[in-house]
């Protein structure tokens, strides 16, 4: 991937002035100071790259602290400074480090946060070849593809609902394939000077970049994409402050923020569906979201995301219609037809590399169909085959599909009704 495209819209030079940085001399202060004492002895390269700063912002800081007599020059490293804390100033880094150890990459501005995010909103381009090709280890109908596209073009909230085993996760998490680009993420955000570490190197997939003239204190990543299932709770929605370390770390929406959102199993969390509904009508509306700081001081952050729900529960059970307005693509995931299960079916036992006999699919829609159950899933090959290579490894032998095999499959599948 081409650093050129990456950054056409969004390129932060180096900033070389505290002017450019955008984040308060006194900030950048301890940062320096609570990295020198961690570090015991440094040198203004080494904070250079630690704190991500350019080598003008560090002398200038450094600079200042060697007027205060809170640093000492402990010799020279060719045309660098080799420097540590005196006594003061490993007292007042000990102070700082009390309200907050974060020294890592300087925090970008909240302001600046703003302005990346909304030059990064996604903008996708896709018709049904595009998108055949990104779903191609799915069998999908032209009709639901007809209907993906127009929600991913939008990018704005997707309820995705059906009955259960019909590819609807599936579906959700390959939607970032569509995206043809990656965005630049900050490590951290500062706001009214405290620092919310942003950056996670869980749910944010890094790629290499190497252009000097691109600040460094944001990481180049691809789009995000965060699932959450029955786990989701309010607080994973909202800033949460770690007493120890005095840092915040960013609610799962800022994270997601220029990619998707998606939310699985909707109606089954600890949070309940009226909660988180309540909780997103403004930002579904009007894509902004609120924050809050422990001590009170609320601010606005993006809400530039495809949010996702997805859930084999009835729309109308779940929501009012003042909310489902707000959702503006609605796609129904339906049961699989004859033709679609034998595809699925090929596909599966090609890829699992098990002998069939030549009507082996229609025999299992048979088995699948039988005592009251009325449609097939696009579930079932895959799951019956998981069972089949079990059955095989208890046997020791590979594992086969005949008929008896199907049927001794089946039932321990399928529950007794």
């Amino acid at each position: 991937m081409s650093t050129t495209a990456v950054h056409s819209a969004f390129a932060p030079a180096v900033p070389q002035t505290l002017d450019d940085l955008g984040i308060q001399l006194s900030l950048v202060t301890d940062l320096v100071l609570r990295r020198l004492l961690l570090e015991g002895f440094s040198t203004l390269t080494l904070l250079s790259q630690k704190l991500r700063l350019s080598i003008p912002i560090v002398d200038l800081v450094f600079r200042q602290l060697r007027q205060q007599q809170l640093v000492d020059v402990r010799g020279m490293n060719g045309n660098d400074y080799n420097i540590q804390l005196t006594s003061a100033g490993k007292q007042l880094a000990s102070d700082r480090f009390q309200l907050s150890q974060y020294a890592g990459a300087c925090p970008v501005s909240l302001k600046d946060y703003h302005m990346a995010t909304k030059m990064q909103s996604a903008n996708v381009q896709v018709d049904r070849r595009a998108l055949r090709g990104a779903f191609s280890d799915m069998i999908i109908s032209d009709r639901m593809l007809d209907q993906l596209g127009p929600a991913l073009i939008s990018q704005t909230s997707v309820f995705i609902y059906g009955p259960t085993g019909n590819g609807k996760t599936s579906l959700a998490e390959r939607m970032l394939r569509v995206y043809q680009d990656a965005v630049l993420i900050p490590f951290a955000v500062e706001v009214d000077g405290q620092i919310i570490s942003l950056y996670d190197p869980v749910v944010h997939t890094r790629l290499e970049m190497e252009d000097p003239e691109i600040d460094p204190r944001w990481v180049l990543c691809r789009r995000p994409c965060i699932v959450v299932g029955g786990e989701l709770i309010p607080s994973m929605l909202e800033l949460r402050l770690d007493d120890s370390s005095g840092i915040y770390a960013a609610p799962l929406q800022m994270k997601a923020n220029n990619g998707i959102f998606i939310i699985d199993d909707f109606g089954r969390q600890l949070m309940s569906p009226r909660d988180l509904l309540n909780r997103w009508i403004v930002p579904l509306d009007r894509r902004v979201d609120y924050l809050t700081l422990r001590y009170g001081v609320k601010f606005q952050i993006p809400f530039e995301l495809m949010v996702v729900f997805s859930t084999n529960l009835d729309p109308a059970d779940l929501a009012d219609e003042a909310f489902l307005r707000r959702i503006h693509n609605k796609i129904f995931v339906e049961a699989v037809d004859s033709h679609s299960f034998d595809q699925i079916f090929n596909r599966v036992v090609g890829l699992k590399n098990i002998p069939c006999e030549p009507d082996s699919s229609e025999y299992l829609r048979k088995l699948c169909l039988r005592e009251g159950r009325t449609e097939l899933r696009a579930c079932y090959p895959n799951d019956i085959c998981n069972i089949l290579v079990s059955i095989g490894r208890y046997e020791n032998r590979p594992p086969r599909m005949t008929k008896a095999d199907l049927e001794r499959a089946t039932s321990l599948y399928f529950a007794k009704s």
